[in-house]
């Protein structure tokens, strides 16, 4: 009876199992940053700032439609003392009121609120490009750090065997008690490298889980999501000049630099239409009340048309000072737009650069690494056949998990410095569409895998 009851207990076990695995999502590059997109609390902020500023817009246009507006009042008195005036006093009225000429006052307050608008949509579009950068580069961080616990449990793997093998060496009268030590010393030296890297991974998580805006569990479960794929080398070769140029013209950071020197020149039109007559029509339909008898009759109602207008003659200078201080705000913001430019080129040229030199050093040790693999077979031959020493095993197979773990690095730099420059153009890294070399050697580092000579070991 145990039996039975012990299989279907695992069953049970293994089908809860798969269930909670299956409930854990798994995101691609494309569904991470999609979904940052819709979830990050920044963009969900930069959103509220566009309808805002919408609501901005129908606000000033108003000022070109009639407005209706209402009035009523109704008091009686409790007690009049000689005088013949009535007691109660009621008036109602409901009045129409179209706007015929205002200096420019509402057509520049509706061109501030467009101006907003395209200004908060650049900063939205800012704010998407800062995030899914951030994302981009948060999941090549993950991607790197789980590739460096493969290469260091490799690692540990082989020093492990080596330990092995010097204590059988040592049983045997082969060698003496050092190369044990050494052995021992090697394997507690990777060790911590390897929690390293395992620490890294779940602070890779939390990162890219903030960028989610997803709340992490309390109850130390594991992690919410999981990312598919490995640390991929994206082959790019954008062209210095031609970075500057998009970046210059497509950066939306730039464009809402650039609406906020318009902003302050319809404020300056604004500020400046004080100075003009303000002239209105209206018309009211009335209900009220004559007090006094003997001037008329207790109940009055009529329609009621005029033009009424207003003009400052002299307000103290206010509006002097009101376009003053505009065109001082005017003149910073042109700096802020030179300023803004000269950063942007300065973004763009230092992700260019380090984009130049992740891929030189990539090619550099992709190339190292299939000669520490040969270094390492060497020494341990050598080693077998007494022409050589322990060190030699061991620096070899150091200078494997270094030049491996130096190339993953590479293709992680490579990848963010990537994600920045696309960023600094404002625009996809796939949108970064210049033609590729024709003998490009480096399309054949494709997946960032751990060293066959280290899986074999």
């Amino acid at each position: 009876m145990r039996l039975p009851f012990r299989a279907v207990a695992l069953s049970l076990a293994l089908g809860v199992t798969g269930t909670v695995c299956a409930a854990t999502p798994s995101y691609s590059l494309d569904q991470a940053v999609a979904l940052a997109e819709e979830k990050n609390p920044e963009i969900a902020i930069a959103r509220k700032k566009v309808e805002a500023a919408r609501g901005e817009v129908i606000e000033a246009r108003s000022g070109f439609l009639p407005s209706v507006t209402s009035v009523g009042l109704l008091d009686k008195r409790q007690e009049e003392r000689e005088t013949r005036l009535r007691d109660e006093d009621y008036s109602a009225s409901l009045r129409l009121q179209q706007n015929l000429y205002t200096g420019g006052q509402i057509s520049s307050q509706l061109a501030i609120a467009r101006l907003n608008l395209e200004k908060a949509q650049c900063d939205l579009q800012e704010t998407m490009n800062r995030v899914a950068m951030d994302t981009r580069v948060a999941y090549s961080e993950l991607l790197l750090n789980r590739a460096r616990i493969r290469v260091r449990e490799d690692s540990v793997r082989v020093l492990e065997q080596e330990l092995k093998d010097q204590q059988e060496r040592l049983r045997a009268g082969l060698v003496g008690t050092l190369n044990v030590q050494r052995a021992e010393v090697a394997v507690a030296n990777e060790r911590p490298e390897l929690i390293n890297a395992q620490t890294d991974l779940q602070m890779s998580y939390l990162r890219l889980g903030q960028l989610f805006g997803t709340e992490w569990p309390l109850d130390g479960s594991p992690t919410p999501f999981e990312i598919a794929g490995e640390l991929q080398y994206q082959a790019r070769h954008p062209v210095l000049n031609d970075c500057l140029a998009r970046a210059d013209a497509e950066r939306p950071s730039l464009r809402a630099a650039q609406r906020a020197i318009d902003i302050e020149d319809r404020q300056y039109v604004l500020d400046k239409s004080e100075l003009r007559p303000h002239v209105g029509l209206f018309s009211a339909y009335e209900v009220y009340n004559e007090r006094d008898p003997e001037v008329g009759h207790e109940f009055n109602y009529g329609y009621v048309f005029g033009i009424n207008g207003t003009w400052h003659i002299f307000d103290g200078f206010a509006t002097k000072g009101r376009m003053q201080a505009t065109r001082a705000r005017r003149e910073a913001a042109v700096e802020a737009l030179a300023a803004a430019r000269r950063s942007v080129a300065s973004e763009v040229r230092s992700s260019f650069f380090d984009l130049e030199q992740a891929r030189r050093v990539l090619e550099s040790e992709t190339k190292n690494v299939q000669t520490a693999d040969q270094s390492l077979d060497i020494a341990k031959s050598n080693f077998a056949a007494g022409l050589g020493t322990q060190l030699d095993v061991l620096q070899s197979a150091a200078d494997v998990t270094r030049t491996h773990t130096t190339r993953l690095t590479a293709i992680h730099l490579h990848n963010v410095a990537l994600a920045r420059l696309a960023r600094a153009c404002g625009c996809a890294p796939d949108a970064l569409d210049f033609p590729a070399k024709a003998n490009d050697e480096t399309e054949a580092l494709r997946l960032a895998e751990p060293p066959p000579s280290l899986t074999q070991r």
